[in-house]
């Protein structure tokens, strides 16, 4: 299902930062491609701008989801994507009991991520997971399977299936006509996969993800 889970998320002003971005070269597209500290917190025009935790991002959404799936401090939690671990600290402020576990690409993200959530935290690819079947409540990707390549969004589709047993929630690229695919393309230095809307559907029948999804988008 089509739902916006992210509403809560502040709004970026990105018009500035895509001025910047046009002119990144390929080399530069490159260093933000390995997702390490260039990316993270490095400047602007190449990724992040400095990823340190902040309330104001991650909490609202968590406790929208809390709401929506109906988590408790029995669940079981998986961010794919986790990066620093924010949104699994955030899930534990709200329900100290429940199990979580994230999983990045980036060495250098799991390196400098929350301590009190490091514990959780493995390297991996969202395309092969490390963790058996119906393992997860709920399982999360914000803006991740999409910087694999069409092949590899169609096993990280399959995979979240795998192991989640009841939920999930994935947040991709999507546009809806060249417009908005020209300020997804000036936009995002990282994604091999920027699809229109359609194409996702149509993947998500062919793969059998029946689960809940909402479009990342310049607006």
């Amino acid at each position: 299902m089509k739902i916006d889970l992210m509403s809560r998320y502040p709004v970026t002003q990105r018009s500035s930062i895509i001025s910047e971005r046009v002119k990144v070269s390929d080399s530069d597209r490159k260093i933000a491609q390995r997702f390490d500290k260039e990316y993270f917190d490095g400047p602007r025009r190449l990724g992040m701008g400095g990823y340190s935790y902040n309330p104001k991002f991650f909490k609202p959404v968590v406790e929208d989801m809390i709401h929506h799936y109906g988590l408790t401090n029995e669940s079981s939690i998986l961010d794919i994507g986790c990066a620093k671990g924010f949104m699994l600290y955030d899930f534990k402020s709200f329900l100290p009991g429940c199990s979580i576990a994230g999983l990045d690409i980036s060495k250098y993200c799991l390196e400098n991520s929350m301590e009190s959530v490091k514990p959780f935290l493995i390297h991996g690819s969202c395309d092969n997971l490390p963790y058996a079947d119906n393992t997860f409540d709920l399982v999360i990707s914000i803006a991740t399977i999409h910087n694999l390549d069409i092949n590899g969004v169609k096993k990280s589709l399959k995979e979240i299936m795998r192991v989640t047993k009841k939920n999930a929630f994935i947040k991709v690229n999507a546009y809806k006509n060249q417009d908005e695919f020209k300020n997804l393309n000036d936009w995002n230095l990282v994604a091999k996969t920027i699809l229109h809307e359609n194409n996702w559907i149509s993947i998500f029948h062919e793969t059998g993800y029946t689960e809940d999804y909402y479009w990342f988008d310049t607006s």
